[in-house]
């Protein structure tokens, strides 16, 4: 008895021990938990490198054809107090988490909210375009100053107000202001979000603010609540055989621009089960065609969708007779984002839409196969009045 006891207790220890080793081994192989750049699924222009007391933001591609890659320190005070970095090594230094930022596109404010971080937000250039009821209180209590248009920054605020970084936006990195800004040691990050080939690359920038406040789980969690919320639409959507013709755009004097096939917003089309009748075109921009051409082959379309600004259907019969022609028009079947809006006037699709790709989805599902989400109500488009 004593014996089989002996043994039971030398197998225990020996299985403990073989288990043990094996646990070593697999944690030895796992990725830090922290680390973001295995994190990052769909976007393509930045990506966050754990190295040793800091980390490191690349931006790849802020604008379209950047041919340098951008590089970062973000570096908690402490640490950076016992380190020095080569000049020209990197591109800034960044303490983190920041505590206090200016930001210069709409699209940005829904990351800072969403990670509650909103109230660091000091200035913004154009704050009538700001939507969301939150940050518009921190500017009506005049928490956030305004800093003049995005192309022509008032600098002289700007440093007055002494951020510890700026996020800016640019379509090619020649902007003097914020060229002003870097060479007074602020901090200035060409955010590329914008530039992204899918709805749920762009929204992924998340992270990147995630990043520089030290929220990396929270920020990676808030995503794939997105991205799951967007899958389950886009496969529910899928199931439907009948799929509605759609068009898009509007005449802008001769020209009617409508989004080419390869873009985020025929992404959503696609995903949304639709047959938009431009899905076939490449290119990048918004496909420019004449009136005539359009109306020959989306005369029949049972959808319009994003008729450009035009707020009713009167206005739109006023801009051209023509679009009366339409059996979407002649349907009562056109739908916009435009009116939408804040209380100053700014659309919510172009401050939201972006980092809720899930709710864009859902609204033009809605649209299309309403029978698929009969207690969704649409969150950014509505129907043409």
């Amino acid at each position: 008895m004593l014996q089989n006891k002996v043994y039971l207790l030398l197998f225990i220890s020996s299985f403990l021990l073989f288990n043990c080793k094996e646990d070593k081994g697999i944690i030895r192989k796992l990725p830090p938990l922290e680390k973001s750049t295995n994190s990052i699924t769909y976007a393509e222009g930045f990506s966050v490198e754990e190295v040793s007391g800091f980390k490191v933001l690349k931006i790849n591609n802020p604008w379209p054809n950047a041919d340098k890659t951008y590089k970062y320190v973000l570096i908690s005070k402490e640490e950076a107090a016992k380190r020095s970095f080569m000049k020209g090594e990197y591109d800034g230094i960044i303490i983190t988490p920041v505590k206090r930022i200016v930001v210069t596109s709409t699209t940005h404010i829904p990351a800072l909210e969403l990670l509650n971080e909103e109230e660091s937000l000091i200035g913004f250039p154009g704050t009538d375009y700001v939507s969301s009821q939150k940050t518009r209180q921190l500017i009506d209590n005049g928490n956030i100053r305004e800093l003049g248009k995005n192309e022509g920054l008032n600098t002289e605020v700007l440093l007055d107000l002494n951020p510890n970084l700026v996020v800016g936006f640019g379509v090619d990195g020649s902007s003097k202001s914020l060229n002003t800004v870097s060479k007074a040691n602020i901090p200035v990050v060409y955010n590329g979000d914008w530039v992204e080939k899918s709805p749920l690359a762009k929204a992924e920038w998340i992270k990147f603010f995630g990043a520089l406040y030290n929220k990396t789980k929270q920020a990676d969690s808030i995503f794939k609540t997105i991205e799951t919320d967007y899958k389950a639409a886009k496969k529910l959507a899928q199931t439907v055989k009948n799929r509605p013709t759609v068009i898009s755009g509007a005449m802008h004097k001769d020209v009617w621009y409508l989004p080419n096939g390869t873009s985020t917003e025929a992404q959503f089309l696609k995903d949304a089960n639709v047959d938009y009748l431009y899905a076939d075109t490449t290119g990048k921009g918004s496909l420019a065609l004449s009136f005539e051409t359009v109306f020959e082959k989306a005369k029949s379309a049972n959808l319009w969708l994003s008729p450009s600004y035009f707020p009713t259907m009167e206005a739109l019969k006023e801009a051209n007779t023509h679009y009366t022609q339409f059996d979407a028009f002649k349907n009562n079947a056109i739908y916009t984002f435009s009116n939408t809006t804040g209380k100053t006037g700014g659309v919510l699709y172009y401050e939201l839409g972006l980092a809720r790709p899930d709710l864009v989805l859902k609204d033009i599902i809605k649209i299309s196969h309403p029978e698929l989400l009969p207690y969704y109500q649409p969150f950014f488009f509505k129907q043409l009045k």
